[in-house]
């Protein structure tokens, strides 16, 4: 499909925006919390997907897909990726996908898999599935409806900042409480996209309805705010980060609206964005650590603790049938380089928020926006601190994302290195 315009004017960029609601009438486990384990019961705030599609003649457009849900899994992200590819002849590598995270939003198939501890009965089951199905293919209806509105454009962009997220490891902790947002406007000046990130974990919900959490609440107050706007959110490297007040909706609404009040306070101070985009998008891969003996998953099969016990039962079943185990995980980081103005960073699975902290040393953060949560998110990927001091985050995790191991020692600097090599020079801290 080609758009209708194919250049803007100077200053002006080609973007189209769209949004599609993705809640089921129907109910379906939500994911993010083990203790849940029926099937929700009703709807807090209903949950979208969302595309921003910038143009580009030659290269064909750049779409960023935000959606509420705990993560993208590699077989929704390949098969949206081969719809896009033969209906719009959009290159992979030009699409970003980022989750909000949020813990009350439906299952989808092959994410966190392991997370109840037990079996997902076959009826539940179905409904994951029919889910998904759905999920899949309303991304892509909102990215082609994005591609299909694409027309000039005036962008901006700006550095703000929040305040409820901590670190849940550490009283005291790092933080990353910086708040990088973007306005779209048309011709005429009347916002039609805002996008936003945040380094702060969607629990502050757990209960059995479906809901955007505090990120849903800030999309639909900014999109309160700028009437026939679409409000996109983003997460930052939250997997040590959660809300600093939790568990009623009041508290989540209150959070979403002060995302969006201080995303207006930046408007005056936002700077023109009119670099030609630059999309990369690469792999590493980031190995496990030593594979277990057949002894060591027996012994684990058969502890106490309920969540190693059912992962190890399900590994041993693997082995039985002659699988091999996976020793290592690919790991796709994929940059967006408006000219010399803004590198945006799109980080797989949970990072925690010293990756964050650290490529703001390296490159200049005033130019820096780094997302966590994207693409293919399945697993928690902590820093070599975190993985030295261990605990949840630093492998206890894997189990719910069933992975075989926590990782191995050397993760951060593949990834930091592969950052290093799709951002510019011109960003380097000096």
């Amino acid at each position: 499909m080609a758009t209708t315009v194919l250049r803007g004017a100077d200053g002006e960029m080609l973007v189209g925006v769209a949004k599609v609601d993705i809640t089921p009438d129907y109910p379906v486990r939500l994911n993010g919390f083990g203790f849940r384990r029926t099937e929700s019961e009703g709807v807090t705030a209903p949950i979208f997907v969302k595309a921003l599609a910038f143009g580009d003649a030659k290269a064909g457009p750049a779409i960023l897909i935000t959606a509420d849900t705990l993560c993208f899994s590699k077989e929704i992200l390949e098969e949206v990726g081969s719809r896009l590819k033969a209906k719009l002849n959009v290159n992979p590598q030009r699409l970003a996908f980022t989750g909000s995270h949020t813990h009350t939003s439906p299952m989808l198939k092959g994410v966190a898999p392991t997370i109840f501890s037990v079996p997902i009965p076959p009826e539940h089951q179905a409904n994951i599935d029919r889910f998904t199905r759905e999920f899949i293919d309303k991304v892509e209806q909102a990215a082609t409806a994005a591609v299909k509105d694409i027309r000039p454009s005036k962008v901006s962009w700006g550095i703000g900042s929040a305040g409820f997220g901590m670190n849940r490891r550490t009283k005291g902790g790092p933080v990353d409480h910086d708040l990088p947002a973007m306005i779209v406007r048309d011709l005429n000046g009347n916002p039609r996209a805002v996008w936003f990130s945040y380094a702060c974990h969607c629990v502050t919900l757990a209960n059995n309805k479906i809901s955007g959490d505090w990120a849903g609440f800030a999309q639909a107050a900014l999109e309160k705010e700028f009437p026939g706007a679409v409000g996109l959110a983003s997460i930052g490297c939250a997997a040590d980060q959660n809300p600093s007040s939790r568990d009623t909706e009041a508290i989540a609404e209150g959070q979403g609206k002060a995302i969006a009040a201080a995303v207006k306070t930046m408007l005056n101070s936002m700077k023109p964005l009119t670099g030609k985009l630059e999309t990369k998008l690469a792999p590493i891969e980031i190995a496990f650590d030593t594979p277990r003996t057949r002894a060591e998953w027996e012994e684990r099969a058969n502890g106490k603790e309920q969540a190693i016990a059912y992962h190890a039962k399900l590994s041993l079943e693997r082995l039985d049938r002659g699988e091999k185990l996976p020793e290592t995980m690919p790991y796709f980081i994929g940059t967006w380089n408006f000219g010399d103005q803004l590198a945006i960073v799109f980080l797989p699975g949970e990072t925690v928020v010293d990756y964050s902290l650290r490529l703001k040393k390296e490159f200049d953060r005033t130019r820096l926006w780094v997302n966590g949560y994207s693409n293919e998110g399945r697993c928690y990927v902590p820093s070599e601190r975190i993985l030295k001091e261990g605990g949840y985050e630093g492998g206890g995790a894997m189990v719910y994302y069933d992975r075989p191991n926590r990782f191995a020692p050397g993760l951060e600097q593949k990834i930091i290195d592969l950052v290093r090599s799709q951002v510019p020079k011109a960003f380097t801290a000096k």
